[in-house]
């Protein structure tokens, strides 16, 4: 395929047929993912990868735990009715035969320390923390994955919607939530139907050329 088609390929999946994903394609998609670019060369990711379905419906039944408990605390009937309807969008990933899930570390921000020592506004250095590099890092290697993945004709989606159980989620699989932070999951499979992306801004809309 040529290479810019790769970009068109990839898009949200949400249905997966129940064809295995074998070991050695997954770790083609993750060879890809490791090359991204990091800031220090930190390379601050660890990938778990799930295809017990048991454990994968776990997580699925963690989340909806956890939903359930936020819910029971909510006041507002709106607000816990648009919450109770939110779930089906953060354990989709139980149809896949496979659950990708990829943490983080805490990386250190360039400029913090010596912002804060010459004595920089709180708005200073709240914004220097937004772009947060060590996301950005994790953001290229999820992207690398996914783009692999669709060249090699299997669905991904990029989910942070569960992230509302990430701490419950890390506990039960092991994961020293110390060192590192679920960031983002995704399923993994053979796309059910075809799917395409939804449409994009014009570039007027978000490109500024300065010449």
């Amino acid at each position: 395929m040529e290479k810019n088609d790769i970009f068109d390929k990839r898009c949200s999946v949400r249905k997966f047929t129940d064809d295995d994903v074998p070991d050695k394609d997954i770790e083609e998609m993750l060879k890809a993912a490791v090359k991204a670019p990091s800031g220090k060369n930190i390379q601050n990711w660890h990938f778990v990868i799930v295809k017990n379905s048991e454990k994968i419906n776990d997580i699925a039944e963690i989340i909806s735990v956890k939903n359930n408990k936020l819910r029971a605390l909510i006041k507002d009937a709106d607000l816990k009715k648009n919450f109770k309807r939110y779930l089906k969008f953060s354990t989709h990933f139980k149809e896949a035969p496979v659950l990708v899930l990829i943490f983080a570390s805490d990386y250190p921000v360039t400029g913090q320390d010596i912002m804060e020592r010459a004595g920089s506004s709180e708005s200073e250095i709240k914004t220097l923390l937004k772009a947060d590099p060590g996301i950005q890092n994790i953001g290229a290697a999820a992207e690398n994955f996914m783009l692999k993945a669709a060249d090699m004709g299997y669905g991904t989606c990029w989910m942070t919607s569960q992230n509302y159980a990430a701490l419950e989620i890390q506990s039960y699989l092991g994961i020293d939530k110390d060192k590192y932070y679920l960031a983002l999951i995704t399923p993994l499979g053979v796309p059910a139907e075809e799917v395409n992306s939804p449409k994009r801004k014009d570039l007027s809309e978000v490109v500024t050329w300065i010449k």
